[in-house]
């Protein structure tokens, strides 16, 4: 496994726009140190700090970094599906299977590299949030603290999911920019599914429960918005304002599922593709 992962590390390295990408990458989520020590003065009649509104107090905010952060792998997911591109342009998957590599030992060389950059970004994530917590956060026990780190997991998870799916795009299409314009077909190709699922049931809670087994709304569905509870924290006695934000086991168990697909249909349209 470690040997597959530096042969990937090593072609992304030798990629100048691969290096800028992963770069941006890891540190735009941490915009949100920035945003969390913002001062905003209203012409002077007063002055809005975000670090203040509560919006940083355990455990809440390992819900919404994740969010937030989570909105960032875009910038990962165009390396992926570049780094398909120009195993085709540049003729280096040919080469690599001619040197000894098996097609199953290629999908998973991208596959240890999707899981490797995701691990650095949940740990990296999860510092930063601890951090940011300790710093604002007027709760200091440890059963307070910890008491939603599962949204780490959540995280995690929702990362690999994406990539993965990015992965198959780009072995599906061998083009990165048709690559990841599937993906806005899958979202519009969902919300069809949906439509469909309302029409034939009459109810639209039961057509979101169908798209969410689909696989983008699956990996929303993992971090839900976090905006509807920061509400909630300021007008407790709104009831009609609950939601379920939690992460359930079947929430990973179908994103998982829908990982291994993807990994699996990459495996065998390079098991069937002439080369």
């Amino acid at each position: 496994m470690l040997r597959l992962i530096k042969l990937e590390l090593q072609k992304l390295w030798l990629n100048k726009v691969s290096r800028a990408l992963i770069f941006v990458s890891f540190i735009l989520p941490f915009t949100v140190l920035v945003l969390s020590s913002i001062k905003i003065n209203f012409f002077g009649f007063f002055t809005l700090e975000l670090g203040e509104l509560g919006i940083f107090n355990f455990p809440i905010i390992w819900h919404i970094t994740t969010f937030f952060a989570s909105y960032f792998k875009f910038f990962f997911a165009i390396v992926v599906v570049s780094m398909i591109g120009n195993e085709y342009s540049n003729k280096t998957l040919k080469q690599n299977l001619i040197d000894g590599l098996s097609k199953k030992e290629f999908i998973l060389s991208k596959f240890y590299t999707i899981v490797f950059f995701s691990l650095c970004a949940t740990v990296l994530i999860g510092v930063a949030t601890f951090l940011i917590g300790l710093y604002y956060s007027s709760y200091t026990e440890a059963s307070i603290i910890f008491r939603e780190v599962e949204f780490l997991l959540a995280y995690f998870v929702k990362l690999i999911g994406f990539f993965s799916l990015c992965l198959f795009f780009g072995m599906l299409i061998k083009r990165s920019a048709f690559a990841l314009g599937f993906l806005v077909i899958l979202y519009i190709f969902e919300w069809i599914v949906f439509w469909g699922a309302y029409k034939a049931f009459g109810n639209a809670d039961t057509a979101f429960k169908v798209k969410n087994f689909m696989p983008l709304e699956s990996m929303y569905k993992l971090i839900d918005q976090p905006a509807q509870r920061v509400v909630m924290t300021k007008f407790p006695e709104k009831g009609d304002l609950v939601y379920d934000y939690a992460l359930h086991w079947y929430e990973i168990a179908v994103v998982l599922g829908w990982t291994a697909l993807f990994i699996f249909l990459s495996y065998r349209l390079l098991k069937k593709r002439d080369l």
